[in-house]
């Protein structure tokens, strides 16, 4: 039996390869084959799921005017469902199933990644909001920067992990004193020295 489920094995290994060299000789023909390798970029996007973005949007972005647009048609893009002060479900809508996955693969990959800036958007939004709007805020994060990656053409350019303490290190600064104060503890700041 183990014998049989090896062969079963390699047999559909070698399906998949075949598979992937018609897939990479077709878009090599189409002249999308460079295309695959700026999703790629993206964190928590390998070359397989650059792949089915090109196959289900087509690489062309002139479909979708912004990349809300995009994002909504993915179906990553709560709403805000809000009247006289009652609020009501803001659950994202369905979109396209097919490539909804995608988005939600890729954050829960890059979620756990201590390195680059989605993760870092990831923690800041759960610690507020919790973990499951915070993952629908990092799916619509990679939506738009797919939207942006295919239309300019280009590679993605990651801010880092450090990029909120870049954007406002005052608030940075505040909020480690406050977690300092609370300890018992005072902190004081000063620029560093060069020392030979």
């Amino acid at each position: 039996m183990c014998r049989h489920f090896l062969d079963e094995i390699d047999h559909l290994a070698a399906v998949l390869d075949q598979l992937d060299q018609r897939i990479t000789a077709l878009l090599t023909r189409l002249g999308r084959d460079e295309a695959v390798e700026d999703p790629d970029s993206v964190p928590g996007i390998g070359p397989a799921g650059a792949q089915i973005i090109l196959a289900e949007t087509g690489g062309d972005m002139a479909q979708f005017a912004t990349a809300g647009h995009l994002a909504s048609w993915i179906g990553v893009c709560p709403g805000m469902n809000e009247s006289a002060g009652v609020t009501k479900s803001a659950r994202p809508r369905n979109g396209n199933s097919d490539l909804k996955r995608l988005p939600g693969a890729a954050a829960m990959a890059v979620t756990r990644n201590k390195d680059c800036y989605l993760g870092a958007y990831y923690r800041r939004i759960a610690a507020r909001r919790g973990r499951q709007r915070a993952l629908i805020a990092v799916m619509h994060k990679l939506a738009v920067a797919i939207w942006h990656i295919l239309r300019d053409k280009a590679r993605h350019q990651g801010s880092g992990a450090d990029y909120f303490t870049r954007r406002d290190p005052e608030r940075a600064m505040r909020r480690m004193t406050k977690g300092a104060n609370r300890l018992g503890l005072t902190v004081r700041f000063g620029p560093l020295t060069a020392t030979a």
